[in-house]
């Protein structure tokens, strides 16, 4: 019996000293880069904890996300281990199994309270998966742990802004600035949220101060640049759109702007290159071929703004009277003035605030036909729904009103 059982323990003794001579081997090969060969030997032990969370950490390596969660589920079963259900988590993270990943944050967080990194993780996977209150809960606590840390401030805002509540959101972000003044994604969202409430002088303040920490920053870029083309300044926000136009080559934004902004300051044949670029590369974008057609008409050249007037109509999903505004101007110019008119009406009912293409709606009726009570009933929809819009269109259509009324008047005819 004896015998037997010092046979035993040296066979037990005999496997384990093999095992570990063997993970040696896996390691050894795994950190020269050989991990398919890690695999290999680890494949040939017997199934325990250490071999499933070796086999993890190589998959999780190479990004194979989902084996490394199947060996790291596998390691847990057979072990309960603290640092193996964080990288569990981490991985569920990596896939976005975010709810799997928040369920062990929380377990752990059930029987260490104090764990501040785990429940920051925590707080910020709430708020990817939009559960706003329990991101606002868990950051108010971190808080009050910590009131020095500008990144809770910062999620805390981000946890209002998820519920709309737009001043606490403000404020927190405006705290998260104070504690840090380099704090670049607080700086934008302070700089946006300005924005949106039309505080011109608070925007540019954050703007500026966002650029001077980060020069390439793409919001902070669009926002300097959307108001500088507010305030027609096209020629200083060629730079910036230069500047994104080059970091960000799969972005449409700068292009566009740099076409439109040439196409203000007269530079057509530099235009005329971004936006001919544009209208390849995004198929949708409608706007690209609607400058293309205010291009040609400066150029007089009707024919190739017909088409891309024609495109950008045929392209478009939104309100489309620029483009139907632009045709009508076309086929003016083209002496054909019933299409003309047909394309200004369209623009008016796309738009009923485009009071230009009422206008020359009712202007082009008046000229074209002998009937003027189509006419008159443009001119007077033109008064009531636009009266103040253009003081000198006003005054011309209130004079034509007049002479209408006159002429049937004189008649003995009806304008109903």
């Amino acid at each position: 019996m004896k015998k037997i059982t010092l046979l035993l323990l040296l066979f037990l003794a005999f496997n384990s000293k093999a095992q570990t001579s063997n993970f040696s081997l896996s390691d050894s090969l795994f950190a020269k880069g050989r991990y398919k060969l890690a695999l290999k030997v680890l494949d040939e032990q017997p199934k325990s904890f250490v071999s499933h969370l070796k086999k993890a950490t190589i998959y999780e390596s190479i990004d194979a996300y989902k084996k490394a969660i199947l060996n790291y589920e596998k390691a847990l079963e057979i072990k309960n281990d603290y640092t193996t259900k964080l990288k569990l988590a981490k991985n569920y993270r990596a896939v976005k199994q975010y709810k799997k990943a928040i369920k062990i944050y929380e377990d752990i967080i059930d029987k260490d309270s104090l764990n501040l990194v785990l429940k920051y993780q925590l707080g910020k996977l709430y708020i990817i998966t939009k559960n706003p209150k329990k991101a606002e809960r868990t950051f108010k606590s971190l808080e009050k742990e910590d009131k020095t840390n500008a990144n809770y401030s910062y999620h805390l805002g981000l946890s209002y802004a998820l519920q709309g509540k737009r001043d606490p959101m403000i404020n927190s972000f405006i705290d998260t600035f104070e504690k840090d003044t380099l704090h670049v994604k607080a700086i934008t969202r302070l700089a946006n949220s300005f924005q949106k409430l039309r505080d011109k002088d608070s925007t540019q303040l954050f703007v500026e101060k966002g650029l001077a920490i980060s020069p390439n920053d793409f919001d902070l870029n669009t926002l300097k640049i959307n108001q500088l083309y507010k305030d027609e300044e096209y020629e200083k926000a060629i730079p910036y759109l230069l500047n994104l136009d080059t970091l960000y080559k799969k972005e449409t934004y700068p292009m566009y702007l740099l076409g439109r902004a040439y196409y203000h300051l007269d530079s057509l044949e530099k235009a005329k290159k971004y936006l001919t670029k544009l209208s390849f590369i995004d198929k949708e974008d409608f706007k690209a071929n609607t400058y293309l057609g205010h291009i040609a008409l400066k150029e007089k050249d009707y024919k190739r703004a017909q088409v891309n007037y024609l495109m950008a109509t045929y392209k478009g999903k939104k309100k489309r009277d620029e483009e139907f505004y632009g045709l009508g101007t076309v086929y003016y110019k083209q002496k054909n003035p019933k299409m003309a008119i047909k394309m200004f009406e369209k623009a008016h009912f796309e738009n009923r605030r485009n009071y230009r293409a009422l206008y020359q709606y009712a202007k082009l009726s008046d000229d074209y036909y002998k009937e003027k009570k189509i006419a008159y009933k443009l001119y007077i929809r033109y008064l009531e729904s636009v009266y103040d819009k253009d003081e000198d269109i006003t005054n011309y259509v209130k004079k034509r009103i007049a002479e209408i009324k006159k002429e049937y008047f004189m008649k003995g005819e009806s304008l109903k």
